[in-house]
């Protein structure tokens, strides 16, 4: 297995791999606090060329499982150390998406004293649809986390014709609220 990418890091998947027509975005988050992994979320974020939600509808997550066109799908069971998983179907993927965001954050309520600080492990990874094969993975981005509520970990982006996948790491301090104003998306 290569080395695990950086913040910032970026890799030409379907240059790499021309046969390449989906992947899986697992997530992985160990803390040794119950409370937070119990109300810890993760999301897909559909974005335009902007870097905004084309809608609401565009924002995949345990309420609303797939995308409007399902080429983006939350699996509701996980396969492997994944805490969650995302699939992704390439060609499907409609061509004013331009940015496919995985994040997390604290849901509220129960957790409201908690941050993201407190987890031991957050990476993302990337597998090949057709048969799991990890093709890169994020190093570890919690020892980078403080206060933080919310956390972009890593985006695929369409470049030259093909996708890339990137690893981002950015914190938010105001969790699910700041990042709904980031990328556009109505709580």
């Amino acid at each position: 297995m290569a080395a695990p990418m950086k913040r910032g890091s970026n890799v030409a998947l379907t240059r790499e791999i021309p046969s390449l027509r989906g992947v899986v975005l697992g997530v992985k988050l160990v803390s040794a606090e119950p409370v937070l992994i119990d109300n810890l979320v993760v999301a897909t974020i559909l974005c335009d060329s902007s870097s905004k939600a084309l809608s609401n509808e565009h924002f995949v997550f345990f309420n609303q499982l797939n995308s409007p066109e399902l080429s983006v799908t939350q699996l509701a069971r996980v396969v492997g150390e994944d805490t969650e998983q995302v699939e992704i179907d390439l060609s499907a993927v409609p061509t004013d998406v331009h940015r496919i965001v995985v994040v997390t954050y604290i849901n509220e309520g129960n957790a409201v004293r908690r941050s993201l600080g407190q987890l031991r492990e957050a990476t993302v990874r990337v597998l090949n649809l057709a048969d799991n094969t990890e093709l890169v993975r994020s190093e570890n981005l919690a020892p980078a986390l403080k206060t933080e509520t919310g956390l972009a970990l890593g985006e695929l982006y369409r470049h030259e014709g093909g996708w890339k996948f990137k690893v981002i790491g950015q914190g938010y301090a105001n969790g699910i609220r700041a990042m709904a104003a980031d990328f556009g998306v109505s709580l």
